[in-house]
């Protein structure tokens, strides 16, 4: 059912792209309305308009806070052109029919990222544009909303092709989009407010997110997904390579978590199916790649590589040798790209620009959401106390630390093997915590040429000695782990038998 437009009010804050819409608009003679900078902006490209003061006989008070909120613009959006009730009450109070609503927001996201002054926040909460984008959404049946400039194309061309009127489909479809952008706004304050107040867990949670793109498949090929972000982007940057997956995101992020919490430009993570199976915070760039890998060669191949630096043509010649799906550094050097680029299908991911800020964390089954803060403390030697005998010389508590750091990002029941600053054996996903200790030192035993210092970690308590006694046996010498366990006492006792350092953390880090 087409709708000829005869009368449009628009009050945008992005003015761009404004010309070639006044341009139809005054071809198909389209009475304009309009208010504050959006009057002057189109009277400045020389388009007559009506100010929305005149348009309503009553001058905008409050600052600005009421202009649009007055019964003639709300009843000319909501009356049904169909309905004579409507119409008879419209021309009782003389009254018109407003067909076209062209209204963005006030930019309150961009406000956020500029201040943190909550007046300032406050007044850029937009009321008006709002309720009269819900008024027109809602009435799509007769009238034609647009909230984005990303829309004036679409809606120029309706204007030509149907000769000033536009579809029900696109009237139905603009009015789809509407009530997600006003959702959308409407969650982006709801939560600031939340998280101003410090309220983590309201009674009502609102999610958000913009569409970043749409993936060929999820986990399965039959599977459908896609991939939103609270940010119009997602903070990376694929510079080459083949689209990527929803498999390849879930290992990225993973990755990028392990890398984040390393110190600053320094360390390589191998991620494959969401569990590291080689870290190294070596301080050589060569050296901490080379040493990643030699945890786990096998799993490596087909990962993605996570450098907490620049990647330079030493390390690109390296990288090369092996197949991966994906790299992520922050940046790469030109030399390094053009040979990384040799390989077509090969994903770059540029993260210099990202950072974890993220307080928490989803999972999801049905119409459940779990939620909790995200596990990312900063660990210090005063979140661990010496329970052995036997005190760690610098290097084992340094290396210790490390260990347990990596153990947080492994799948639970985790172990994981440190010499050297890199992992030497990683066990993860275990039901039982002993077959896990097992999993970790047969990988190890794969490495030739070990320091004598091996540490261990472990994501939780060991619920009895057997566990440690693995661990000891393949020559452990150190050993971190969160206390909490009625047998303790018995895994400190077995400690100081056997001469092997035990720290217990104050910390449980379990990863589902």
């Amino acid at each position: 059912m087409m709708k000829k437009i005869k009368s449009a009010l628009i009050s945008v804050s992005d003015k761009s792209n404004l010309k070639p819409l006044l341009q139809i608009l005054k071809k198909n003679k389209v009475k304009i309305i309009s208010s504050g900078g959006t009057f002057k902006t189109i009277k400045r490209l020389k388009f007559d308009c009506s100010e929305v003061s005149d348009f309503t006989g009553f001058k905008e008070i409050l600052g600005g806070r009421v202009k649009t909120l007055h019964p003639k613009i709300h009843a000319g959006i909501l009356s049904k052109r169909n309905n004579k009730l409507h119409q008879n009450q419209l021309k009782n109070n003389k009254f018109e029919n407003i067909d076209l609503v062209i209204v963005n927001f006030y930019p309150f996201e961009k406000t956020l990222e500029k201040t943190k002054k909550h007046e300032k926040i406050l007044e850029n909460i937009d009321i008006g544009g709002p309720a009269m984008v819900r008024a027109s959404a809602k009435n799509y049946s007769d009238v034609t909303v647009i909230t984005s400039i990303k829309q004036y194309p679409e809606l120029i061309d309706q204007l030509k092709t149907n000769k000033g009127s536009t579809t029900l489909k696109f009237r139905k479809d603009m009015s789809l989009l509407a009530f997600g952008e006003t959702a959308y706004y409407d969650s982006v304050i709801s939560n600031y407010l939340n998280m101003d107040s410090k309220t983590y867990f309201p009674q009502k949670k609102i999610f958000y997110g913009n569409l970043i793109e749409k993936l060929r498949y999820g986990e399965n090929p039959h599977q459908m997904s896609a991939i939103y972000s609270k940010n119009t982007n997602l903070k990376i940057n694929k510079i080459h390579g083949k689209q990527l997956s929803y498999n390849n995101y879930n290992d990225i992020f993973s990755a990028l978590a392990i890398s984040k919490s390393l110190p600053k430009n320094i360390g390589t993570a191998i991620v494959k199916h969401a569990n590291p199976c080689g870290v190294s915070i070596l301080k050589n760039k060569l050296d901490s790649y080379k040493a990643a890998l030699a945890c786990d060669p096998t799993s490596a191949f087909g990962g993605i590589v996570s450098c907490n630096f620049k990647i330079d043509k030493k390390l690109a010649l390296e990288l090369n040798k092996i197949f991966l799906e994906v790299i992520v550094a922050n940046g790469f050097e030109k030399n390094a790209l053009k040979i990384l680029k040799s390989k077509k299908n090969l994903r770059l991911i540029d993260a210099s620009n990202f950072s974890q800020n993220e307080i928490f964390k989803f999972n999801s089954l049905n119409n459940s959401i779990l939620i909790q803060s995200e596990d990312k403390k900063i660990f210090s030697k005063n979140d661990f106390k010496i329970v052995s005998k036997k005190k760690p010389t610098k290097i084992q508590f340094d290396n210790l630390i490390f260990a347990f750091n990596i153990c947080r990002y492994v799948k639970s029941n985790a172990i994981v093997l440190v010499d050297n600053k890199t992992t030497v054996g990683i066990g993860s996903g275990q039901p039982s915590r002993l077959d896990s200790c097992q999993i970790a030192i047969d990988k190890m035993k794969k490495i030739r040429n070990l320091e004598t210092e091996i540490v261990a970690a472990s994501d939780a308590f060991f619920p009895f000695v057997d566990g440690i006694e693995k661990l000891v046996q393949a020559g452990v010498s150190a050993v971190v782990q969160p206390s909490g366990s009625i047998n303790d006492k018995e895994v400190i006792n077995f400690a100081n038998a056997t001469g092997t350092v035990l720290i217990f953390s104050k910390t449980r880090h379990f990863r589902h």
